[in-house]
């Protein structure tokens, strides 16, 4: 403890060296030596005269202080003085850093990552190797270096989902699997709540060695999804701890007409003193709340503040209109009575005639038996649907006794209709009642139940057309339709083929009918927790969130199916935001409906720290730029002293003052320069995987690739270079390296972002799995699976292997052979437009001139182009003369790649069809 300061010294021997500073003092004032004085007669003749120069006798005192300190600067730099020095004992094994790295860790995640950083640097300073890893995203447990780790920790950021007992039981299982016997020391930062699995990778980790936990003590707090009860919107928020009473505000965020996101509402939350959980409600117009795209608590920069919108609070306008008045003291017989007891309680629901609700433009329009519309209503009927409208129809006595749609097709309905209709099971009918049929894959019902008891007793039925089987989406066990459809512009026109009420089927009086109006997205609501509405379905993700909350597009993600939605096990695959299936919008939200918060209580063996504890911080850099600024000043003074200080000296004083001012050593904490690199050079790059021999591989790839480009083309590439993907511009590399290894690190939210407009803008990246393709891009090989996460968030477009006429064999050498250290023709490319053809007479396709922004192959290209700066090449490729051809035909892919992204298809003109054909030989 020095000045109340926790200090301690790396060295401390060192400071012994601060005993000769007193001897240092003595020896700096005896020079200059001090003059011996004599008597001269003649100096009489000197009185009165001024010296303009004077040279002092002494070193002044101040000078002397400042040299001291300067030297006291140096001494304590060199010891090695830190802040806040650790009193544990210094470990020898391995470090593992274990992060949980959910949503509920985003609020403090700078805090969180400075911990790291300062871990690192301490296990650094013990000469101990470290492992960062995120529970929600694990990867292969290698130990590295510390001071590798700390270049990767900007692209570590947390997830919006938390890790589940599956993943930490699986990571337990792989410690075994992966490090055998091997001992090592583990700090977990907790994000602080309570998860199953924890005590069984806990039990894991102690087995291997020392177990600390650090964890904020602070309550986390969430927002549990929106409800609309009763005209109104209800939001619940709840917290991990019981405490004081706190008071919190969410924000209703939606869009202005102007298109511009803005708060739209805000309502308080209050937590009471003790209570853990709060709601409260806020009423919005229709309009605003089919604005609201979600809600968020203010100040929380985290997923679990954030709860989405979708169609379970768009409430849809639906219309209905029947086609006879309902007749009175029989409410059930009415054509609408079951509609509205399956719409109104998620639906707006509009009644009258048909001239007042159109202009009122309501989401769908439901008729039930209305047969004919005067050519006006149909004009203004047909201009609806051409918008996106669904127009609902129902038959009935009046439908089937009409001449409508029986010799050509009615434009409002979706078939041509037999007169009369048919009834089943009466007295003066044949046959049995009929049941529904399994509803078909290609169907909207595909996966719900048909339950035994709904039966048909009479329906309109369609007239054979050629048509009529693509357009049924459910039938009668007999195979007859029971409901049919067909598109109109953007919208469309569906007919069941029995009435609303329950005079001609059970259908009205089942759970089916709501369901079914709720596939044809009739209905609105439309939540996780009905496992029956989802089954059977697939729905592609639109916007996710990230672990801060932040929506983001979800690029290349695949469809996730509704069983999958409907058990809501977030993760890698599944991951919180919207997903859409056809009209219909689903919010998957990063905390369900009655969840809860509950704090961790871990074992009392376990050592528990806080997060925003002390950390130790290494000064010796302060002090030694403390010296540099000393000595500089002293440079000056004695300059000063010696009366040499003037001019041309002055003005270079000053600016090597300068140069050593603070703002120069401040440069740690900004960003590395960027690399200067001539613009109208020809520059390729590879991507750094943070594998020293793969990245020295790769840049000597380049370079042989470079020179051979130098000897052969009219291309005079400059040197090859290493790209950073975190940090250096992509515009200036027209082709970039990228070698898969199995510990890389995943590019941060910002190089994606970078990488997707690189390869929008014409640029190229080889991916090179450099595994001989076994895995075939699939999870096979570590370099497979890596591949396929670091392309998940990249806009790569449909890929295909590499054709035969593919531009690629051609653009200045004939190939069909694109082997690198390994033999495999399997290359990737971009797959061509749909409509090329190969035009009569032409040996390739006419294709567009575009590039294609990704290749994808296992060969090792690298390997095989790779040289040493006298040009001598660094890894055997092959056998005797069959190797140095494979070589050759290396080197020709690789200068048949960067002609093809400086050119694009331009050997694809007709142009240089007698050229190719006369090469070809025909």
């Amino acid at each position: 403890m020095i000045g109340g300061l926790a200090i301690g010294f790396a060295t401390p021997w060192l400071l012994a060296a601060l005993i000769a500073l007193p001897v240092l003092w003595l020896i700096l004032r005896a020079i200059p030596p001090a003059p011996i004085k004599r008597r001269f007669p003649g100096v009489v003749l000197l009185l009165g005269l001024s010296d303009e120069d004077t040279v002092t006798d002494r070193t002044p005192w101040w000078l002397l202080l400042l040299r001291t300190l300067a030297l006291a600067a140096l001494i304590i730099g060199l010891a090695g003085p830190l802040l806040n020095p650790q009193s544990r004992e210094a470990g020898k094994d391995p470090l593992l850093i274990l992060m949980d790295a959910s949503w509920a860790s985003a609020p403090d995640w700078e805090a969180r990552r400075e911990m790291v950083a300062a871990l690192l640097d301490e296990a650094a300073r013990d000469g101990r190797t470290a492992s960062v890893q995120r529970l929600t995203m694990p990867e292969q447990l290698r130990f590295l270096p510390a001071n590798t780790l700390q270049s990767r920790l900007a692209g570590v950021t947390p997830m919006a989902w938390a890790p589940d007992s599956a993943t930490m039981e699986t990571f337990a299982t792989n410690l075994s699997e992966t490090l055998a016997d091997q001992t090592f020391d583990t700090v977990w930062l907790s994000d602080g709540l309570a998860r199953e699995g924890r005590s069984t990778l806990l039990t894991a980790l102690q087995a291997r060695g020392a177990v600390r936990v650090i964890q904020t003590g602070l309550p986390t707090t969430g927002l549990l999804p929106a409800t609309y009860e009763d005209g109104r919107l209800l939001l619940s928020a709840i917290r991990s701890q019981s405490g004081p009473a706190r008071d919190v505000t969410a924000q209703v965020i939606g869009t202005d007409p102007s298109g511009a996101e803005r708060v739209l509402a805000t309502l308080p939350l209050e937590f009471d003193l003790g209570a853990t959980s709060t709601e409260n409600a806020i009423v919005l117009p229709s309009e605003l709340r089919a604005r609201v795209s979600r809600f968020e608590l203010a100040g929380l920069r985290s997923a679990g503040a954030v709860a989405l919108s979708d169609d379970s609070l768009r409430r849809r306008e639906i219309a209905l209109i029947a086609g006879r008045d309902d007749r009175e003291g029989l409410q059930l017989l009415s054509p609408l009575h079951y509609l509205r007891q399956a719409l109104v309680p998620s639906a707006d629901v509009i009644e009258g005639p048909l001239a007042d609700i159109l202009p009122a433009n309501p989401d769908v329009i439901v008729m039930a038996d209305v047969a004919i519309l005067s050519d006006g209503e149909t004009e203004a009927m047909l201009a609806w649907l051409e918008t996106g409208g669904l127009l609902l129809r129902f038959a009935g006595p009046r439908l089937a006794a009409s001449e409508i749609s029986r010799s050509e097709e009615d434009p409002l309905l979706p078939v041509r209709l037999r007169a009369g209709g048919r009834s089943i099971g009466g007295a003066m009918s044949w046959g049995e009642p009929k049941s529904l049929a399994p509803f078909d894959q290609d169907s909207p019902f595909f996966g719900l139940d048909v339950p035994e008891e709904v039966t048909v007793t009479a329906q309109v039925m369609a007239q054979p057309d050629p048509t009529l089987a693509d357009r049924v989406i459910a039938s009668l066990s007999d195979g007859t339709p029971l409901v049919t459809r067909k598109p109109v512009g953007e919208g469309q026109v569906v007919l069941m083929h029995v009435t609303a009420n329950a005079e001609w089927s059970g259908l009205p009086l089942s759970g089916l009918f709501v369901q079914m109006l709720d596939r044809l997205a009739v209905l609105s609501a439309v939540g996780t927790d009905s496992e029956t509405r989802l089954t059977g379905t697939t729905w592609q993700p639109l916007k996710v969130l990230d672990g801060f909350g932040r929506l983001e597009d979800a690029q290349t993600l695949p469809g996730v199916s509704g069983e999958a939605l409907a058990t809501a096990r977030l993760g890698e695959t599944l991951r919180p935001g919207l997903y859409r299936d056809g009209d219909k919008i689903l919010a998957l939200p990063v905390l369900a409906a009655g969840a809860t918060l509950s704090p961790e209580s871990w074992p009392v063996t376990v050592p528990v720290e806080g997060l925003r504890g002390a950390v130790t911080r290494d000064l010796a850099g302060l002090f030694l730029s403390a010296a540099l600024i000393l000595l500089a000043i002293d440079l000056l003074a004695s300059l000063l002293v010696s009366g040499r200080l003037w001019g041309a000296r002055a003005a270079a004083s000053v600016l090597a003052l300068l140069l050593v001012s603070p703002d120069a050593f401040a440069q740690e904490d900004l960003p590395p320069p960027a690399k200067a690199i001539n613009s109208y050079e020809v520059v390729l790059g590879h991507v750094r995987t943070g594998n020293p021999q793969v990245d020295d591989t790769a840049l000597a790839g380049l370079r042989g690739l470079s020179n051979v480009l130098y000897f052969r083309t009219s291309i005079e590439p400059a040197d090859p270079t290493t790209v950073d993907l975190e940090t250096d511009e992509l515009a200036f590399y027209p082709f970039l390296y990228w070698p898969i290894t199995p510990d890389q690190p995943i590019p941060s939210r910002e190089a994606y972002g970078k990488l997707n407009a690189y390869l929008r803008s014409g640029g190229m990246i080889l991916f090179d799995t450099r595994d001989a393709d076994v895995a075939r891009f699939g999870t096979a090989s570590p370099e497979g699976r890596m591949l396929q996460r670091l392309a998940a968030g990249l806009d790569i477009p449909p890929l295909d292997p590499l054709p035969e006429d593919h531009v690629l064999t051609r653009t200045f050498y004939l190939l069909q052979d694109f082997p690198g250290r390994y033999m495999n023709r399997d290359v990737w490319v971009e797959a061509a437009p749909a409509d090329a053809e190969r035009i009569e007479g032409m040996p390739f396709r006419n294709l567009n001139d575009g590039v294609t922004p990704v290749v994808i192959g296992g060969n090792d290209w690298a390997a095989a182009w790779a040289v040493d700066t006298r040009g001598n090449t660094l890894f055997p490729v092959g056998r005797g003369r069959a190797g140095e051809r494979q070589r050759e035909l290396a080197y020709r892919f690789g200068i048949n790649l960067i002609m093809h992204v400086l050119t694009g298809n331009y050997k694809s003109d007709q142009v240089h069809v007698p050229a190719l054909l006369d090469r070809l030989g025909q």
